[in-house]
């Protein structure tokens, strides 16, 4: 098991800050967005009701395309996610992770 110090020389070390960026550049934005995208509906539900009660085909409205777009838009976005980690993540906390266990 890893030292205390080795920890917080991990934590220090610039892999550690690479890591730490390339998870915040990520998943800030889409955080933020996504946050924005549900009010929008909120404020659309509560303040829009007559356009939000638009009917586009049959009993299908706006409202409910947008409901399911916010089901469709967590999906995405955890698979987008999930490609990332693999991709950019994964790797890196591997390498610090290897370099850990090897020190101990």
């Amino acid at each position: 098991m890893p030292s205390t110090a080795a920890f917080v020389e991990a934590q220090e070390s610039p892999e550690f800050g690479e890591l730490r960026r390339a998870h915040r550049s990520f998943a800030f934005p889409l955080t933020i967005a996504f946050v924005l995208w549900y009010l929008l509906y909120v404020l659309l539900s509560n303040y829009a009701g007559g356009f939000m009660g638009t009917k586009l085909f049959g009993n299908i409205n706006v409202a409910l395309v947008l409901g399911l777009g916010q089901f469709a838009t967590t999906f995405l976005i955890a698979w987008w996610y999930s490609q990332h980690a693999a991709k950019k993540l994964d790797p890196r906390a591997e390498a610090i992770k290897a370099r850990l266990e090897g020190d101990a």
